[in-house]
């Protein structure tokens, strides 16, 4: 005990405490002795020290409870440290102790850390809800509501983790998830990987239950679903409905675009977690995008393979074109394991068609000589199934198969027999000479199931074959007693086929094979003896089923389906323990059908300000001021009076009181107006400050569409095998209202390690800011990750340079925004849009004349065009003529008002309105050569 004295004091040789303990745990010795000594330090100043004894004591809190429940003031007074990673070890050891009487302490504990300044305490909060619900069911209620509080929470270090809880918890509360659906799928991209996996899956679950269906449009009802009692006008108003288009959800459209960028990421969970978001809820039409994704993922380990290989085999069935591009990589190796062989093997099968089945059937011949006999069986089987599937091959395959009968391996002999023996269940007419060349082989072949096999064949098809039948019959009586039980009903089944239609020859062989059945071992050989002499032997006893022996023995037999063992297992979530393991495992949620009729969308809106509520703007109809601001201009106007009145008075309007300053404007004003007056002065103060100051404050909404067209930041070449593209994807910048949201993806494409990939040498115009991305320790090769930056272009189409760096070199790169993706859209009414524009005429109106063809003035066409250009809504418009865009530029908040109005022909006039009159007339030359254009 004195070489492992951890109950020493923290200021005495704690590298040694340090080292002892890491070392004992490391390496899996038990260390639970050392429980006593250990707990004294919990009380250590020691921060090391400390946060070792919290790790030691998550590790056999449990096992040693009493103990353990001896700290538990020392772990409450942790709670109020001021370094957040004592507080949230503190929780974490807190939350380990499985001991019921303390759950009230451990709720107290939860609820406070889920208001903690630190967003790494509020974390660990999240995880301990898990293992307090684990521990006490009966705290559902209370945990809801602190998950509720979390699911709020704005960092990304906690979206992960309170998701996780949410899933544990309570996953059937969808109403949690609607206010903060939208903050989840933007913050989504810089979340960590592991949170990423989770959320990604829960939002899965959400869209289904949220959003209508992506994947099929009703074609309306055919003639035979009309209604004998409805008229024909009930029926045309009921096939237009039917035949109403889809429209996606922007919120459907919202996850789908987050989610995208994620395609690229290094771990392999994200990638199968986007990969199964998009082939549960986004349009067919879009799916085909994962599959360059996870075929990338097959250069992984082998048990990262075997899951993506998994999904491919469920996807190939129903989408073969989403991955014949990449046929290829399907091809087995040498040194893959058997079950990697196996996957692609059914992955080649399902993408088999008529174009690349002769390729496909020389890979096959080179694999059925493989030394591992398990895949070369398997191998016979799949060419067996595209024999099935591709008529045109079905004679080619069946030689082939005949040719390996032949084969010196019994295992390969075999296997061919029995996928032989199928495919001559769909033609049995046309391969007579088949079936006599494997009757031969019954004197060498010894495997059970490919004799039994053979024995079945010739029982079927005994009439096409009526002089070697007998004679194998023969035979088989001989080594009766010998065969393997399988063979043995196969023999008996031959005999009474033989004995009902050649009975001349075979009746006293059939019944010397009965009397040997009659006292075999095995009572399933027994059984089928007493029953078939019954059946085809006539006597005094035979029941009536005797006259019916024949139909019964030689009825048609339905062909065999040779079908994928993935063909069903689509109906798991992909991605999941149940899809592996082709069964439901403990936990999983299943995903509900698509709703007929989408659930409201209104319930996912946020209010991004509330109004608090003050006297004097009760009345008013603007919403989402700061009524701060408003209160500081009344107070500033009613000083401006007093000064008027009394020259005497100065003061600073800004740090007064605010209640103070009502009540000494109010008394000011009693001396000469009534109070009914004043109340009307101070509401048109706010009507004023309103009109002057916030009439262009509008609604920040979703973007319409976002471009999937990603920019060169730094060519491979250029970049010494490092690649960076750049991608605007129209949200909000979490760095800085005033700055503009950059995606960059950074790509590997050597084969050595990328180290310390940063930014500097930031050379910026005045005025422009950046927000640059964390330095990236590492980049495997081939690997590739997306990050998020902000710059602040200062409502202009400046360039920003800077350098990218690694650890050896750096690369002067440039990103300069189109103008359209220096705005914002705006949420706006016609009537709004009408009064703003009257604002914004004369300098700051600019317009020009587009020509085009009528086609090219279609709704759909226009509003394609115009928001591919720039980030604006769509304000809604009561002339068919006329359609309205509005906006805001990104730095100042500038309204940008967008009209295109259709004349006479096939001309239409172009306005834009704003106070940013320079990036107006840039914005109408982006527009003019794409609204021409045919």
């Amino acid at each position: 005990m004195n070489d492992l004295n951890l109950g020493l004091k923290s200021s005495e040789y704690p590298s040694h405490n340090k080292l002892k303990e890491n070392h004992m745990i490391a390496k899996g010795k038990n260390a639970s002795e050392l429980f006593p000594a250990v707990v004294k330090n919990v009380a250590s100043k020691n921060i090391e020290i400390k946060k070792l004894v919290y790790v030691y004591l998550v590790r056999y809190a449990e096992e040693q409870q009493d103990l353990a429940l001896l700290s538990i003031s020392t772990f409450q007074r942790a709670l109020k440290d001021p370094n957040q990673l004592i507080r949230a070890s503190a929780l974490r050891v807190l939350s380990s102790i499985r001991v019921p009487i303390i759950v009230p302490i451990m709720m107290l504990a939860i609820k406070e850390a889920s208001a903690d300044l630190s967003p790494y305490v509020r974390k660990n909060a999240a995880h301990a809800i898990q293992k307090l619900y684990s521990l006490d069911p009966e705290q559902k209620e209370m945990l809801i509501e602190v998950i509720e509080k979390l699911l709020k929470d704005k960092s990304t270090l906690v979206a992960g983790s309170v998701v996780m809880a949410f899933e544990e918890v309570c996953p059937d509360r969808i109403d949690l998830i609607h206010k903060n659906y939208r903050k989840l799928c933007n913050l989504l991209v810089d979340v960590e990987e592991w949170g990423q996996v989770v959320i990604i899956h829960m939002l899965t679950r959400y869209a289904r239950t949220q959003f209508v269906s992506p994947w099929k449009e009703d074609d309306g009802l055919e003639d035979n679903e009309k209604n004998f009692y409805e008229s024909d006008d009930e029926q045309k108003e009921k096939t237009d409905q039917k035949k109403k288009p889809y429209a996606m959800d922007p919120d459907h459209r919202l996850l789908i675009r987050n989610t995208k960028p994620l395609l690229q990421s290094r771990n392999a969970a994200v990638v199968m977690a986007v990969a199964q978001l998009y082939w549960h809820i986004s349009p067919k039409s879009e799916v085909g995008i994962i599959s360059k994704s996870l075929v990338r993922l097959l250069r992984s380990n082998r048990e990262v393979q075997y899951i993506v290989l998994q999904n491919i085999a469920t996807m190939s069935i129903q989408r073969k074109g989403m991955f014949e591009p990449y046929l290829k990589s399907f091809y087995v190796r040498s040194t893959d394991p058997t079950m990697i062989k196996i996957l692609k093997l059914e992955i080649l099968t399902n993408l088999a068609n008529e174009a690349n089945i002769s390729t496909l059937l020389r890979e096959f011949q080179t694999y059925v000589k493989s030394q591992d006999k398990q895949f070369a069986a398997a191998t016979i089987q799949t060419i067996g199934r595209c024999a099935t599937n591709i008529s045109e091959v079905t004679d080619t395959c069946l030689s082939g198969l005949v040719c390996l009968l032949s084969n010196r391996d019994e295992i390969v002999v075999a296997e061919s027999v029995v996928v032989i023996k199928k495919l001559l269940q769909m033609q049995p007419a046309q391969h007579g000479e088949i079936i006599k060349h494997m009757a031969k082989l019954l004197d060498s072949i010894t495997v059970p199931v490919a004799r039994a096999s053979i024995l079945w064949l010739i029982g079927e098809n005994c009439e096409r074959v009526p002089k070697i039948a007998p004679d194998v019959l023969r035979k088989m009586a001989k080594s009766f007693t010998n065969e393997d039980d399988l063979v043995k009903l196969q023999i008996l089944n031959l005999g009474a086929k033989l004995y009902l239609t050649n009975s001349k020859q075979t009746k006293l062989l059939t019944q010397y094979i009965l009397n040997l059945g009659k006292y075999d071992q095995n009572y399933d050989i027994r059984d089928r003896t007493r029953f078939i002499r019954q059946l085809i032997v006539p006597n005094e006893k035979s029941g009536a089923l005797s006259k019916y022996a024949k139909k019964i023995f030689l009825a048609q037999k339905p062909a065999p389906l040779l079908e994928s063992p993935f063909k069903d297992r689509d109906h798991f979530q992909l991605g999941t323990l149940s899809h592996t393991l082709n069964t439901k495992a403990i936990g999983y949620l299943e995903l509900s059908n698509w709703p007929e009729v989408a659930p409201d969308p209104s319930v996912r809106n946020v209010e991004v300000i509330e109004l608090a509520k003050w006297t004097y703007s009760s009345d008013l109809p603007y919403k989402g001021f700061n009524v701060d601001i408003l209160k500081f201009i009344i107070h500033s106007d009613s000083e401006d009076e007093e000064k008027e009145n009394e020259k005497s008075k100065t003061s600073d309007s800004s740090s007064t009181d605010s209640s103070s300053v009502e009540e000494s404007s109010s008394d000011s004003e009693s001396e000469s107006e009534s109070e009914s007056e004043s109340e009307s002065k101070k509401n048109n103060h706010i009507h004023k400050f309103i009109f002057v100051c916030f009439s262009n404050v509008q609604q920040v909404n979703t973007p319409v569409f976002v471009p999937v067209k990603t920019h060169v930041l730094l060519h491979r070449m250029s970049g010494r095998g490092l690649a960076a593209h750049y991608f605007f994807p129209r949200q909000p910048c979490i760095f800085g209202d005033k700055m503009v949201s950059i995606q960059i993806t950074l790509n590997n494409t050597t084969d050595r390690k990328i180290e310390n990939i940063h930014i500097e040498g930031k050379k910026l115009p005045m005025g422009m800011q950046m927000h640059v991305f964390n330095p990236i320790e590492s980049l495997e090769p081939e690997g590739s990750i997306t990050v998020s930056m902000g710059i602040d272009f200062c409502d202009s189409t400046q360039t920003a340079s800077f350098q990218l760096c690694t650890k050896d070199d750096c690369f002067n790169v440039n990103i300069q925004p189109p103008v359209g993706e220096l705005l914002l859209p705006v949420a706006m009414s016609e009537k709004d849009f009408k009064k703003e524009q009257g604002m914004l005429t004369g300098m700051n109106e600019t317009s020009t004349v587009i020509i085009a063809a009528p086609q090219n003035f279609t709704p759909s066409v226009i509003l394609q065009k115009v928001v591919n250009i720039a980030n604006v809504g769509v304000v809604p418009s009561g002339q068919d003529n006329i359609y309205r865009f509005a906006a805001k530029t990104v730095h100042s908040g500038s309204l940008m008002l967008v009209t295109v109005e259709l004349k006479e022909g096939s001309t239409a006039q172009l306005i834009i309105n704003t106070e940013r009159t320079v990036i107006g007339s840039v914005l109408l030359r982006e527009l003019k050569p794409v609204l021409s254009q045919g």
